[in-house]
């Protein structure tokens, strides 16, 4: 009897094991800046964590995701660093949030537009070629936060649109998926709980938000 069970015993580990081997391990690769990285917050209330911890209870299990994202970044200083990187071509999903400071400093429409066709040819690229495992999330309205008080809120919303108008028609345009979470950050304005305590960036509610939707369409393609 002692024998048997041993026996048995042996046969549930292992099978076990069996099945935690061929559980499929998927890979995320999130670039931008401040809102990849998520200022101020901790690692575990980036937007791109918080999607990690939606899709676990669904058995979609994801490594602790590869960030490339800096405060300040515009679009030319994220593609240097993605150079000096240089992550393999190996994950399964991408996000890309990049623009932000592009408008804040002034920079051209021209320029954005051909920075961030290229960084979207890039994440297809880090994607496998998958450009329906890229994933590329709209520009948030800093305009609506404190930190904007005293500044022309209109022209930001403005300006931010037309950023926005930019990169949704390339995304498109290469059949890559496109999060607009635009509206959801002017929320901001009416509700506090939604900046963080510098009174600029998005805290740790609003970033589940837009990890909800990220969430979303990962599950939908892994379907």
């Amino acid at each position: 009897i002692i024998a048997t069970a041993i026996c048995f015993s042996f046969i549930i580990v292992n099978k076990n094991h069996f099945m935690n081997n061929n559980t499929k391990v998927y890979r995320l690769l999130s670039i931008g800046d401040s809102y990849t990285i998520g200022e101020g917050m901790k690692p575990e209330d980036r937007f791109p964590n918080q999607t990690i911890s939606i899709l676990k209870p669904s058995g979609i299990i994801f490594d602790e995701p590869k960030i490339i994202a800096k405060t300040g970044w515009t679009t030319d200083e994220l593609m240097a660093a993605i150079h000096e990187d240089n992550p393999k071509s190996d994950y399964d999903f991408v996000t890309l949030l990049i623009g932000v400071n592009n408008q804040y400093r002034g920079r051209s429409i021209e320029e954005y537009r051909s920075d961030f066709i290229i960084l979207l040819k890039m994440s297809i690229g880090f994607a496998q070629g998958k450009s329906n495992h890229v994933i590329i999330i709209s520009i948030p309205d800093w305009g609506v936060t404190p930190f904007a008080e005293g500044r022309d809120r209109n022209k930001i919303a403005e300006e931010i649109d037309l950023f926005n108008s930019i990169n949704k028609k390339e995304t498109e345009a290469l059949k890559a998926h496109y999060i607009n979470i635009t509206p959801q950050s002017r929320k901001a304005a009416n509700d506090l709980s939604l900046v963080a305590d510098d009174k600029l960036h998005p805290s740790a509610k609003m970033y589940k938000d837009w990890a909800i939707l990220v969430a979303k369409v990962i599950e939908m393609e892994l379907k």
